[in-house]
């Protein structure tokens, strides 16, 4: 029974139909209702509407077979009221029939916008915040002051409303104050302390050598520079810090520091190498 099944000639052309019918189906698919849905090997150069008013811009994108929409209203002192300052898809592109084309109008009433309050923030920080209220960072001018890159001033005051696109000029620490800071005598302190001691002073820590030492403990200061007794506020010391006197340069891991050595540790340690011999 399978094989007459199997040699139906009835069969072989119910499928014959049904993959011809399918083969049929995707080449009209293919050649004719694709290409015109997705206007296959039609394309339209954009033209350039900037620099004409929004009616003539509709106008002119209509006879191309194009539409439009208004993406953005922002004023421009170089255009009239009305007038297409941007557009995008840009000019000279191909495009398919029917496609949008986003367009800028300079708009006809000016942009206002409140300006924030940039006083103490970073640099950085105080320019994001201006451009994102749509405002412009202008002349940058540096002042001594304590805390280095954070803004002292601002020309235009916190709150005021202005226009948009207008400059906001900043005036930013230099890091180095104006006034003479008494300089802490570190020496001898353990590295944090010091630390501490000299920025509550108003100085900054800067370069730490580590230098082997019989005398001092781990993690001690040995000396610092320079050794001033007033310095500019917000100037920098460098530290010599002690280290273990047989620690060794490795190229990856810098200086080996056992901050848990004591000297108590050291002289035990000696008293049981005297004692071997």
């Amino acid at each position: 029974m399978l094989k007459d099944f199997f040699t139906n000639k009835k069969l072989y052309k119910i499928v014959g139909a049904v993959l011809g019918a399918g083969i049929a189906f995707a080449l009209i698919m293919d050649l004719v209702i694709m290409p015109n849905y997705t206007n296959y090997n039609k394309g339209i150069t954009v033209p350039d509407v900037t620099k004409v008013s929004l009616e003539e811009a509709q106008t002119l994108l209509e006879n191309y077979g194009l539409r439009h929409e208004i993406l953005d209203r922002r004023s421009h002192s170089a255009y009239p009221a009305n007038y297409i300052i941007d557009q995008s898809p840009s000019p000279r592109q191909i495009v398919k029939p029917n496609r949008k084309v986003y367009l800028t109008v300079n708009s006809d009433v000016t942009p206002t916008t409140v300006v924030p309050d940039v006083l103490g923030m970073h640099f950085r920080n105080a320019e994001l915040q201006l451009e994102n209220h749509g405002l412009q960072v202008g002349t940058i001018s540096y002042e001594s002051s304590r805390f280095r890159n954070t803004i002292l001033r601002q020309s235009v005051a916190p709150g005021d409303t202005v226009s948009r696109e207008t400059v906001v000029n900043l005036a930013v620490s230099d890091g180095l104050g104006s006034r003479m800071v008494d300089v802490p005598d570190v020496s001898g302190m353990r590295l944090s302390e010091a630390q501490q001691a000299i920025i509550r002073a108003g100085l900054r820590v800067g370069e730490i050598r580590f230098q082997p030492s019989r005398e001092y403990s781990p993690n001690t200061i040995i000396s610092y520079s320079p050794e001033e007794e007033e310095l500019t506020e917000g100037e920098a010391l460098m530290l010599i810090v002690a280290e273990r006197f047989d620690a060794r340069e490795e190229i990856e891991a810098g200086a080996i520091i056992n901050d848990t050595t004591s000297v108590e540790d050291e002289s035990i340690e000696n008293s049981n190498n005297d004692n071997e011999f």
